[in-house]
């Protein structure tokens, strides 16, 4: 994953958040009920970045996607290689007794 499209994705999800509310923070009724602005601020970044995020957020979970399927290659040549070494084993005890 390329930490730079991951990094970049959060802080446009952030900015996304934060504008909205401090604008909304300038209305002097959402002084008194932040909570409300907290609301509608996550509402607004949430289609904000449906719409515009696209791209960024594709570019994150394509690092993922390919970590993970290195790492799960990576898992599978090691289970391989203990799955071969305990068939080893067992063939060459099976000759001992023999």
């Amino acid at each position: 994953m390329k930490a730079r499209s991951a990094i970049l994705y959060t802080v446009l999800r952030l900015l996304a958040f934060l504008v909205p509310f401090g604008i909304l923070m300038l209305f002097p009724v959402f002084r008194e009920l932040y909570w409300l602005a907290a609301i509608f601020a996550a509402l607004i970044g949430l289609s904000l970045s449906l719409l515009f995020l696209r791209r960024p957020l594709e570019e994150a979970t394509s690092g993922l996607a390919e970590r993970r399927e290195r790492t799960r290659r990576r898992d599978a040549v090691r289970d391989e290689e203990a799955e071969d070494a305990a068939a080893d084993a067992v063939d060459s005890s099976e000759r001992e007794q023999r």
